[in-house]
């Protein structure tokens, strides 16, 4: 008996000059202050914290129920507020104030 190849083979695929020797990344403003940000300790160690403050969960995404309902009345609050004054000013518009 015998054994079947253990890998099959592929010929072989020649790759464009572009791609088996790319340009150097262009140097663009973006990545000269993110050298600038490394080279500088205080500006890196800023940048580290700033990350680890991201990589945190937030309130509303480990109480989800307690934030919808808090959102809820601030925007109910906030919704008869606007729609009261607008009414406010409409009622002293229609009664001709100033005159």
């Amino acid at each position: 008996m015998s054994t079947p190849p253990s890998r099959e083979h592929h010929a072989r695929v020649d790759l464009p000059e572009w791609m088996r020797n790319p340009e150097p990344p262009r140097r663009t403003l973006g990545r000269r202050l993110s050298d600038l940000v490394d080279a500088t300790p205080g500006l890196r160690e800023a940048r580290r914290a700033l990350w680890r403050r991201r990589e945190r969960s937030r309130f509303s995404e480990r109480h989800p129920a307690v934030s919808a309902i808090v959102s809820f009345v601030v925007v109910a609050t906030v919704a008869t507020i606007l729609v009261a004054g607008a009414a406010y000013v409409l009622a002293r518009m229609r009664a001709g104030y100033p005159q």
